[in-house]
């Protein structure tokens, strides 16, 4: 007579045939990481000085807490991003619609604008504004950077934006000129809402394009993270772990940047029901 099979215990269940593979692999893969490090340190010689590289980031008087150059470094990198961010949106926008636009001249533009950009290196750009620009108009290193990140970044968020407008179903479109809605309300109460949503995962991505291409202001004098790092080295030679920390520092603000966004998809997502026409209308 047969036994009755014992059920499964739920651990059991949840712990599937492929998770403990795809767990082994990074385990490995991890142990390999660590390997190739150690041995990479045993064949060079290189004696590691980390706990010279707290001093760097902040210290600890009888005045308080004193950030060090490279958290000092950070927060210029973080204005200069902040304030790239929100001017990228703006131009983005502003070339989407000139792209969606009924006029020629304003097609024309926002086209010539975008291959500009979008075909010329980001160095060069800046090189251009800050040499060039700058000292004619009298703009300070730090709003030369600005201009020249922001610019650079709106010419691909336009591209973003502008498939997020054109997604939104032609229904909205129609009900919206129905109910006699302008132009600037029906964008404004119907169809950004609903394309912000949707193009939330890719401006991510341009988000942290962002923050990394900041690094390239320190061409230009700025005292940013990456230029405090570059400072840090000439003076101490600690070469390998001032650059560790600053891509450390790096890695932590962009993974605060997409665990932002993520919470906002899921609080936002880009797959629910859109709201009829009736209900955006103030």
């Amino acid at each position: 007579m047969e036994q009755p099979s014992r059920a499964r215990p739920a651990w059991s269940r949840r712990i599937s045939g492929p998770a403990l593979t795809d767990t082994g692999l990074y385990l490995c893969l991890m142990a390999g990481l660590v390997w190739l490090l150690a041995e990479g340190t045993r064949q060079s010689g290189y004696n590691w000085q980390w706990y010279q590289i707290p001093k760097y980031l902040w210290r600890v008087t009888d005045q308080g807490v004193i950030w060090g150059p490279l958290m000092q470094g950070l927060g210029i990198t973080l204005q200069i991003t902040a304030v790239s961010m929100g001017l990228m949106l703006c131009i983005g926008l502003v070339t989407a619609l000139m792209r969606m636009s009924a006029s020629p001249v304003a097609r024309g533009t926002a086209r010539v604008y975008m291959e500009l950009i979008r075909n010329s290196p980001l160095l060069i750009q800046l090189f251009f504004i800050y040499f060039v620009i700058a000292p004619i108009l009298d703009i300070p290193a730090f709003w030369a950077a600005v201009i020249a990140l922001s610019l650079f970044e709106g010419a691909y968020a336009s591209e973003i934006l502008r498939a997020g407008i054109t997604s939104i179903q032609a229904g909205q479109w129609e009900a919206a000129r129905s109910l006699g809605m302008s132009p600037f309300s029906m964008y404004r109460h119907i169809i950004l809402p609903q394309a912000v949503r949707r193009v939330l995962p890719p401006m991510t991505s341009q988000a942290v394009s962002l923050v990394k291409d900041s690094a390239l202001v320190s061409t230009i004098a700025i005292m940013d993270l990456t230029q405090q790092g570059r400072m840090i080295d000439a003076e101490t030679f600690l070469t390998f772990e001032i650059w560790f920390t600053v891509a450390a520092i790096y890695l932590a603000v962009t993974l605060a940047l997409s665990g932002a966004a993520r919470l906002l998809e899921r609080h936002y997502p880009a797959n629910g029901h859109d709201l009829q026409p009736q209900e955006r209308v103030p």
